[in-house]
């Protein structure tokens, strides 16, 4: 059976992001099956990386292509002023708790829960 590996990025921090995306990307790679979550204040990260100069837009893009965003948090994006861009981007939105995703929906489906 493959390992669920669910991935919740809440932090903003560039560098943290970076090592979300790589991480996703790697289990990817190696057969796992990974989800990334976007939260908290790494949200505003989805706008930024629109701008290609950014340092991780390469692999923020590599892992939407992929499929790999399996969701952006609805009332972070919102509060970090990116849910328009979330939009325009196709991202699916999450809210099913109070605005927000919901780890145990994950847990549920049988994902282990890896917060960078």
């Amino acid at each position: 059976m493959t390992r669920k590996i669910a991935v919740f990025a809440f932090n903003g921090e560039e560098m943290c992001f970076i090592h979300a995306l790589m991480n996703t990307l790697d289990l990817k790679e190696k057969g796992y099956d990974v989800k990334l979550i976007i939260e908290g204040s790494a949200t505003r990260l989805v706008k930024e990386a629109e701008d290609v100069k950014r340092p991780f837009t390469n692999l923020y893009t590599k892992a939407k292509d992929a499929g790999l965003i399996d969701c952006v948090c609805m009332a972070c994006a919102a509060k970090m002023e990116s849910l328009e861009s979330a939009k325009q981007q196709l991202l699916p939105l999450c809210d099913e708790m109070f605005g927000h995703p919901s780890m145990s929906r994950y847990m549920d489906e049988g994902y282990e829960i890896v917060v960078f």
